[in-house]
């Protein structure tokens, strides 16, 4: 992690986004909700509150109202007592004057902001022990997920059953690694990834099944090998 301290101003909206980095990468909300998933843990970081990502967890984020935060890029090992915690946190209250200061400078374009900015935060939300002592500034309460719209990946996975679709897929369409789409899925729906789509595939089969189609159609429309395949498939839900 031999990445450069850098900090910069960043907008973040309704539009999702996914990414990991080498380093730690810590953010202070200066307006609006940004919404983030971090190694399968909600994180919400609201106007002056923080969170500190370490290097390689993978976050999902997005803000549907708007969201801005100063954020700083840093390699520093100090960071990673931070990391650690499980959610957002609630920086010193020093901290939260520096950072709308450095945002100011960083919109103006002033060379030293970008020049000692990084040591400042670093020092000023590290300082006097806050570190070490940081686990009592977590915010309470269970960490939030950011909600699954089931409907619409059924939809998304309706105009697709022509293809071979998988547990990757459906992931990737929620902004979620296989695993975490897996045991989201075991606890929203109460059936594995693979067994939920089986039986949205079958659902769409019985659908059109029911309005007279041809059973061959419908097994190339729903993408069973054959029409005794999707046949055999519908028997098996209806005598288990």
């Amino acid at each position: 992690m031999d990445t450069p301290d850098l900090l910069s101003l960043r907008r973040y909206g309704a539009s999702p986004g996914s990414h990991s980095h080498d380093h730690f990468q810590i953010l202070l909300g200066l307006s609006g909700a940004l919404e983030l998933e971090v190694e399968g843990r909600g994180v919400r970081v609201a106007t002056g509150g923080g969170c500190v990502i370490a290097p390689g967890d993978r976050h999902d984020f997005e803000s549907a109202g708007g969201s801005l935060c100063l954020v700083l890029d840093s390699a520093h090992p100090a960071w990673a007592a931070l990391a650690r915690l499980p959610g957002a946190m609630t920086p010193p209250a020093q901290a939260l004057p520096l950072a709308h200061y450095l945002a100011s400078a960083l919109q103006q374009g002033r060379p030293l902001a970008l020049a000692h900015g990084p040591a400042l935060l670093r020092e000023t939300w590290l300082a006097d022990g806050w570190g070490p002592a940081a686990q009592a500034y977590a915010a309470p309460g269970p960490t939030r997920r950011r909600p699954i719209d089931w409907p619409a990946l059924q939809q998304w996975a309706a105009r697709r059953w022509h293809t071979e679709l998988t547990v990757a897929d459906l992931a990737a369409q929620v902004h979620l690694s296989p695993s975490q789409f897996a045991a989201r899925c075991q606890g929203d729906q109460g059936m594995g990834a693979m067994a939920w789509l089986r039986s949205q595939r079958l659902a769409q089969a019985r659908l059109l099944r029911s309005t007279g189609m041809a059973v061959a159609e419908v097994a190339r429309r729903t993408g069973y090998r054959s029409p005794s395949a999707l046949t055999a498939a519908l028997r098996r839900t209806q005598h288990p």
